[in-house]
């Protein structure tokens, strides 16, 4: 390989630590334990209506090589239209519970036909309602009663159990008054909540089967006579060729062998601007082919495609428990030890103050209602849910839940320099010339001494030769000069390109424009090269590792969220100064060894910060693991990587300001759900007890129904505007624009 000149800019190489990170995904959240076990009991004696209503999402994920028989996506759809059924057939079967209600008759005004029996219209009817609508909430208790672990189910088996005990005693003359008509409606409004909530928990955990659905059910398999034969994407091998057709889905993981085409690959990383693709670039199962055909080998299929990797750290993270969700069910448990005792108190107060009667139980029983923590066991598993999905739909994947929560709390975010904030490799970030010679003819004899060379600078010349546009000649007679450059002859001149070295060897003299643009690049830590022809220098390039565009917008992003942004190179600290200095950047570890980057981390730990690494998730996998959050960057389709506990499928470093956005906005969710779930029963439960009775003032049993309903309507809804986040970054200063800088004209 020829050598143009020293690179004092090349970083150190880098060592690939396997080094495997913990998920701490072993402890499941309520969605992924309790909320199964309780849910559990009522799917076993209701198979067939689940199986009857299985959601087409869940029977999608099942086809595309799903055997989980937990597939929340399914479970949730499945009673969703479980509780939809029930809560219509039990509102149905109220109505004659409300008409032949005496109390509501005395205080609505009305009155309907009487004929002999219909004094059992009532009890029969709120019998049936009990049995068919109330029974699952009883079922669903017995985990929690099993498990030693009351919970909301308990709380509300307990309320509608003694407002139907109580009433039947009414019946038989062993109580004064029963509350029948609030018992129906009470069974009613919980039937509703748990429809509207298990239709949000569903929508918002779609994430899974939305990738899942990405993958057609079919594909075009290509024989060896180039026929094409329709078949299963279940039945394609490593190594079948398929034909992918204008607009249709890439059935598996493969690489193009034949045709070019843009394919859209938004539902996998996110980017919204279609890639190009030709022969040897890969492709991925489940983007979408744009106006060209293509013919690809597949190179993975089933649970080694890139999809699968994705749907499996989605339902990780879903799995996985935040420290909120520990505290949110914490507080759950502990509120149905408050229930049962204040509504104790309650009773034990109002026989004192009167007498027991049936407007004591009527108290006890509102209690006990109002109490159930529905609103608290929601507030945090939605909210994770919807953060799953947004983070996935926008090339965030987010392994370790507790990671994802603590990155709004980052003090410094640590870069790796090369590939992240930078191209990775050289480019001509500016260029001059001399004797008349125009930029566009230095470039194009550049290009074209360079044609057969395979050194960096070559290849970076070539890129800018072709970015302009400009026509390369001829060339021939290409000789490598070790140290100092390659020769060529173009257009009948001996034509060089080298650095200082070059120059010395033929004693050229170097024109004082050419010089000062040297000393100028020597500052910024950039290489310089020269292009001599017939013995005269007429132009200069200088090289360097290419700022990508968007490491401006995420320094800027990122100071924004008060957030100081750190960078670790194995380059000289000449290049290191330069790149923090054009990016802002506050602090600078340069010529640190491979190994020693993890070191790095620590340092800034042991001043007491929360440090976040960014890294291309391989070679920095001490670093990344080391670090409060490991943030994987530039992965590409390798979502196998095990020392991030975040890795972004887009190779953007403007993603990491993105995700703090995304951990700030659920952070602000959950403590809103939170305050608002245990707050509603600081409030609700001593009205529940009756505190305001001696002004008048008294809930029913059924009104505290609907008013702890509403608090889970109204956590579930917040929730759903976290969609709403804006996850945007604001655009580049000063006008710059997203553009591998080329030479001036």
């Amino acid at each position: 390989m020829d050598e143009h000149t020293d690179q004092p800019g090349d970083e150190s190489p880098r060592e690939h630590d396997p080094h495997s990170h913990s998920t701490g995904s072993d402890s499941e959240g309520r969605m992924g334990t309790d909320e199964s076990h309780v849910e559990e009991s009522v799917r076993e004696s209701e198979a067939t209506d689940t199986a009857g209503s299985r959601h087409p999402a869940e029977a999608s994920h099942h086809e595309h090589g799903s055997d989980d028989p937990d597939d929340h996506g399914g479970m949730h759809a499945g009673h969703e239209q479980l509780f939809r059924r029930r809560f219509f057939v039990s509102t149905l079967l109220s109505i004659p519970v409300l008409l032949y209600s005496e109390t509501l008759q005395e205080w609505l005004g009305f009155t309907v036909p009487s004929f002999a029996g219909s004094e059992w219209i009532t009890p029969v009817f709120s019998v049936i309602v009990f049995a068919y609508g109330g029974v699952p909430f009883l079922r669903m208790a017995v985990p929690e009663v099993t498990d030693r672990a009351p919970g909301m189910m308990t709380l509300i088996s307990m309320a509608i159990t003694v407002a139907f005990v109580y009433s039947l005693a009414s019946v038989f003359g062993l109580a004064e008054t029963a509350f029948f008509w609030e018992l129906v409606t009470l069974i009613d409004i919980m039937l509703l909540g748990h429809w509207i909530e298990m239709r949000s928990v569903r929508r918002a955990s779609s994430a899974i089967d939305e990738l899942a659905e990405l993958l057609p059910d079919t594909a075009e398999r290509l024989t060896e006579d180039d026929e094409t034969e329709e078949v299963p994407v279940s039945a394609l091998s490593e190594g079948d060729r398929v034909l992918v057709r204008p607009g249709a889905s890439v059935p598996a993981d493969a690489v193009v062998e034949e045709g070019e085409s843009d394919v859209n690959e938004a539902m996998i990383t996110g980017e919204s601007r279609p890639v190009s693709k030709e022969p040897g670039d890969e492709v991925i199962g489940g983007t979408v082919n744009g106006d060209g055909s293509l013919r690809a080998r597949i190179d993975a299929t089933g649970e080694e495609t890139t999809l699968a990797g994705i749907m499996r750290l989605v339902e990780e993270a879903q799995r996985s428990t935040s420290r909120t969700q520990v505290l949110a069910d914490r507080a759950a448990g502990w509120l149905f030890y408050v229930a049962v005792l204040a509504a104790l108190v309650t009773a034990v107060a109002w026989t004192l103050a009167t007498t027991f009667d049936a407007a004591v139980i009527e108290r006890v029983v509102t209690v006990l209602v109002i109490a159930c923590p529905h609103a608290l066991g929601l507030a945090i598993p939605l909210v994770v849910a919807i953060n799953t999905s947004l983070a996935a739909r926008n090339g965030m994947l987010v392994r370790d839940r507790i990671a994802m929560e603590r990155a709004r709390n980052l003090d410094t975010i640590i870069f790796d320099k090369t590939g992240t904030l930078t191209e990775g490799e050289h480019g001509v970030v500016a260029s001059v010339t001399v004797g008349g010679v125009d930029e566009n003819e230095a470039l194009a004899l550049a290009a074209a001494v360079e044609g057969d060379s395979e050194h960096m600078i070559a290849r970076a010349i070539r890129e800018a030769a072709d970015d302009r546009g400009v026509e390369t000649p001829a060339s021939d007679g290409f000789e490598a000069m070790k140290g100092r450059g390659v020769r060529a002859v173009v257009d009948g001149n001996e034509v060089f390109v080298g650095g200082p070295n070059l120059l010395t060897h033929l004693d050229s003299a170097v024109p004082s424009d050419l010089q000062t643009f040297a000393e100028e690049a020597g500052e910024n830590a950039q290489t310089v090269v020269y292009l001599v022809r017939a013995g005269e220098p007429i132009a200069a390039f200088a090289m360097a590792d290419v700022i990508r565009g968007e490491s401006y917008q995420v320094v800027d992003a990122l100071h924004d969220l008060e957030v100081e942004v750190a960078m670790l190179t194995g380059d000289s600290q000449d290049v290191a100064n330069a790149v923090a200095t054009e990016l802002g950047i506050d602090t600078v570890f340069a010529e640190v060894l491979p190994e020693d980057k993890d070191v790095t981390v620590q340092e800034l730990q042991d001043q007491g910060k929360l440090v976040g690494m960014v890294g291309d998730g391989v070679n920095d996998a001490p670093a990344l693991t080391r670090a409060d959050v490991g943030i994987a960057i530039g992965s590409g389709t390798d979502v196998a990587v095990q020392s991030a506990d975040v890795i972004l499928v887009q190779n953007n470093p403007v993603d990491v300001a993105r995700l703090v956005t995304l951990s700030k906005a659920s952070y602000r969710k959950m403590q809103e759900n939170i305050v608002w779930a245990a707050g509603y029963n600081v409030v609700a439960i001593p009205l529940a007890a009756g505190i305001l009775a001696p002004i008048g003032f008294l809930l029913s049993p059924a009104v505290g129904a609907l008013l702890m309903s509403l608090s889970t309507v109204i956590v579930a809804v917040n929730a759903q505007l976290l969609r709403r986040v804006d996850l945007s970054v604001p655009g580049l200063p000063d006008g710059s624009v997203l553009e591998r800088p080329q030479p001036a004209d």
